[in-house]
């Protein structure tokens, strides 16, 4: 206990040095720079922004707060890394979950490693880190490694190393944005897997990936059997993929896009819905961790 209270006190005191202007250290040169960069400073949040290039776009609202909650009873575990902009001010490089639960639970400083980055370091820095994170979804990954290659043009050997992945998993990630994108969404969404993805995107044409993944969708096709239905058709045993084996209409009645929306705001999470012709069809309800799966039940069953 004494020696994380003496951690904490050196933090604040590297934060006392940081807000002295006569120390605004803007290099690795500079006076006392060896004191802070590398090092874990409590900062003011109000002194930090968001990161423009951070790579993740989902924040599932209920995940925020169960890390914030955590944050109340336990304090911040792991430090947020951030790169020093100018005379008291810092960017996100990574932790931004952690960042936005600490700002949910009122806090007014966060312990962070800061570090001296130009804006193509930073973005770097953040895709790398990113990437390793073990709740990213696959597009998300995918969307990552095509940035580092567009951005920071890095080849496919090259990222391999830095990020510490076969050249071959790299490829399998890249190869998921052929995919339509209404799939692409639907993987985001945690409607189908990687493995779903990685069958799908061996279908050319689009109009046949998506009506592939309608019968995924409707069937509940494992990875196995999703690649069974591309070998068909791709070998020709299958001239025009049909939804399901009702004749699933592509439209949906009135009666249900009137209220999908509803159930989408009811739920709090994105659903898929599937309808056949004989007015029979699916509602698809994703979940991602137990807690999510209670919380579904105790609406759907009116506890």
């Amino acid at each position: 206990m004494a020696k994380a209270t003496k951690k904490q006190a050196l933090g604040r005191g590297l934060s006392a040095l940081l807000k002295d202007p006569e120390n605004d250290i803007q290099s690795v040169a500079d006076k006392n720079a060896d004191k802070v960069i590398g090092n874990v400073v409590e900062l003011e949040i109000d002194s930090i922004e968001v990161n423009p290039f951070q790579p993740r776009s989902n924040f599932n609202d209920e995940s925020l707060q169960e890390l914030a909650s955590s944050i109340r009873e336990l304090g911040i575990i792991q430090p947020i890394t951030v790169r020093k902009l100018d005379f008291n001010k810092f960017q996100l490089v990574s932790g931004e979950r952690r960042y936005r639960a600490s700002k949910l639970v009122g806090l007014q400083t966060i312990p962070a490693y800061i570090r001296i980055a130009n804006d193509q370091e930073s973005l770097e820095m953040a895709l790398v880190e990113n990437i390793q994170r073990q709740d990213l979804d696959p597009i998300e990954i995918a969307l990552s490694y095509q940035r580092l290659i567009d951005e920071i043009q890095l080849t496919q050997e090259k990222m391999s190393e830095r990020v510490g992945k076969k050249r071959s998993t790299i490829t399998n990630y890249l190869r998921l944005l052929k995919l339509d994108p209404i799939i692409q969404t639907g993987m985001r969404d945690g409607f189908l897997s990687m493995g779903h993805g990685r069958a799908l995107v061996n279908v050319e044409k689009k109009k046949n990936q998506l009506a592939l993944y309608e019968q995924v969708l409707a069937r509940k096709l494992s990875v196995r059997e999703t690649e069974q239905l591309v070998k068909e058709l791709r070998e020709g045993k299958k001239e025009t993929p049909t939804a399901t084996t009702e004749d699933t209409t592509k439209e949906l009645p009135g009666y249900i896009t009137k209220n999908v929306d509803a159930i989408k705001k009811h739920l709090a999470v994105k659903v898929a819905i599937t309808s056949s012709a004989s007015g029979k069809g699916k509602i698809v309800i994703p979940f991602h961790s137990k807690e999510e799966f209670q919380r579904l039940k105790k609406i759907l069953s009116g506890d």
